[in-house]
Formats: C-alpha cells, structure tokens, sequence
C-alpha cells in the first residue's frame, strides 16, 4: 500500500469520526429539548389541576351521603387533634380513683347490694360534642362547686336508674331491670335517682378533700340536653366514665367537668404526685416528729444588753467594771441562738440562778415571711 492510499483512508476515516460526533450531539440536543418540553408540560398540567367533588369530600371529612364520617378525617381530625392533647392533668387520674372506692361502699349502703364501680376512662371532650352524643333518655344532674364557684355535669343512663329504681324498691336479685322507654321519668323514680346523685357527689367532695376542700351540691335535674348548658359548646371539658354493677343489673354514670371549674386547683391537678396519700408519707412524718422531741435545745438568758463604743472596748482591762441598765425585778429574756424565746423574771434556787418562764415572744414577721 502506498503513501497516497494511507493518506485516503486516514482522512475517510477521519470524515466518518466527525459524522458521528455530530450526530450525537444532535441526538443529545433533541433529547435535552424533548425533557424540556416534558417537564414544562407537567407544570402546566400541576397548575391547572383542580380538585375534583370527591377529593374535596374527602378533604373535608364528609361522606357519600353529605354527612360526617364516623370517623373523623381531613381538615375536621386536625382541627379535634388539639383537643386530645389539650391538658395533662395528673392528679385527677388519683381523684377518680379515690371516688371509685369511695362510691362502692357508699351504694352498698344505700343499696344494701353487692355493688362494683368501675372507672372506665378519662378523656378530654368539648362540652357541645359531648352533650350532642348524650345516649337518651338519661338524667342530666347539674352541680355546682361551693369553693371553686362554678359547675359540673353527671349523666346518669337510662340502665342504670332502672336498675337503681328495681333495687331501691325491693326488685328480685339475678333478674335484669326491667326498661320501660318511650315515657318520661315519674317524680317516684326521680326522687330515687336523686339520692344515689347526692351520695355520688358527697363522695366526689371526699375525693378532693385531700387536694382541695371543695362540696358539691346538687343543682338541678334536666332530661333534655338543651336545658344542662353550663359552658360554651367550644369549651374543654374532662370526661370520666364511671361502670356500675350490681349483679346483673347496672349501668354508666359519667361526670363532666369544664376546664374553667377546674381552673382555682389546676397547680394543684398538674403536680405529679404518688399514692393514695397525695405524696405524704406518715410513717416518715410521725418518724420525724418523735425524733425532734428528742432534740437538745440550748438556751441562754440574757442577763443584760449595753451598747459600748469600739475606743472604751479597746480600753477595758481585768477588774474593769461594767454596769448594766437591769434591775432585780426586771424580766429576763431567754433565747434559743439568737432568736427571743420566752420572758421571766429571775431569782435564786438551790445556790443556782434560776429564770421562771412566764411569757411567750411571738417570732417577728417580716414583708418576706
């Protein structure tokens, strides 16, 4: 092969390596301009897109009927979700668990029956919610605390005063009450659920006692939710559901109250305390007490006060003379470090100086104590 054939094919092969590079550089060119197109043509379609009837239903929380669904979803979950953790309060977890034991002894009493309660939940709920869902028909109890000066609201069910009515007035033990719906409730039947409100909330006072004195008193007897308003529909509310049982027989009490009554002890509700004792410990305290009866104390009677300028205390030797503003039958003060304990005068027992105590000194009160 010559010198000119070489040449040739070197500069053929040349013309073909320059074709290529330029045909991938426009298939790249369309490739890039083709992304391009598709791109923009996804934002234009994400900024027109509309939300369709169904998606907004379900945005909202509504169902295929226009009605709420039964389980709450879209915008209406995030608005009821501040709800749930609206408040923490630690103390009335003990309060209601305090009047679950105090109410099964007090409706044995009353009923001369085995009876159980039993504390179901405690929850948060707003008071227009929570009166919409009342089960009826059902006594509405309103109370009022006395301290706090504000009211509650205890539902008692529809089971549970045919069960309290058929064992009040003598029913057979192991038969279910006996429901009659449709009917109001008579002033008999009333009266009767009447006393198991007044015993319920005479132990609920008791549950408080050793947080807070409170009393609860009933108000007043409502069967229609629409007459119980005691607080704003929007307004937070603690709900505690409480399950009596007695035999075969029973039913629900639940005992609402709004945030605002809750509001003169609600320091007291958010400390963590331990135990039925509200975090005092009387072995501990008795302990205690015995052991500071047992202190020593030491005391000193003062004898006499003068004021001495530094010069003449710098000049005092041994035999210097002093003379104190006290006479005989000047009173005494006796001190415990430097704090003024009692008063009395002095005399003379047994070749002893002795001080009888006749008088108390209060301690000073400052701005501070």
């Amino acid at each position: 092969m010559s010198d000119t054939e070489t040449k040739e094919m070197s500069a053929e092969e040349q013309a073909m390596m320059d074709e290529w590079e330029s045909m991938a550089d426009e298939g790249a060119d369309s490739e890039g301009s083709e992304d391009l197109d598709m791109a923009s043509a996804m934002d234009d379609e994400a900024n027109t897109r509309i939300l369709n009837q169904d998606e907004i239903d379900s945005l909202l929380g509504f169902d295929d009927d226009g009605g709420l669904d039964g389980e709450t979803s879209g915008v209406m979950a995030l608005i009821n979700s501040a709800m749930v953790n609206y408040e923490r309060l630690p103390m009335l977890d003990i309060v209601f668990d305090r009047l679950v034991r105090l109410m099964s002894t007090s409706l044995r009493n009353l009923t001369s029956d085995n009876v159980e309660v039993s504390l179901d939940q405690i929850s948060t709920v707003r008071f227009g919610d929570y009166l919409n869902s009342i089960p009826l028909p059902a006594m509405l109890s309103v109370f009022k605390a006395e301290e706090w000066d504000n009211n509650g609201l205890m539902v008692t069910d529809s089971a549970l005063i045919y069960s309290i009515v058929d064992v009040l007035l003598g029913g057979r033990k192991g038969t279910p009450a006996i429901r009659i719906e449709g009917r109001p409730y008579t002033t008999i039947e009333t009266k009767l659920v009447e006393k198991m409100v007044n015993v319920t909330f005479s132990d609920l006072s008791s549950a408080f006692d050793p947080l807070s004195p409170v009393s609860f008193g009933l108000d007043r007897i409502e069967t229609n939710p629409r007459f119980a308003t005691i607080t704003q529909s929007g307004n937070a509310c603690v709900l505690a559901r409480l399950r009596v049982d007695m035999g075969e027989r029973g039913g629900r009490i639940e005992i609402l109250i709004p945030y605002a009554t809750l509001e003169p002890i609600r320091e007291l509700l958010l400390q963590m305390f331990m135990g039925e004792k509200f975090g005092r410990d009387s072995i501990w305290e008795n302990h205690l007490t015995k052991e500071l009866y047992k202190t020593d104390v030491y005391l000193q009677a003062i004898l006499g006060e003068k004021p001495v300028p530094l010069g003449d205390l710098l000049g005092w030797k041994v035999g210097t003379t002093i003379m104190f503003p006290t006479h005989i039958d000047d009173e005494l003060e006796l001190r415990c470090g430097d704090f003024p304990m009692f008063r009395g005068p002095v005399g003379q027992k047994q070749d002893n100086l002795a001080l009888r105590i006749e008088r108390y000194i209060p301690p000073e009160r400052n701005d501070e104590d």
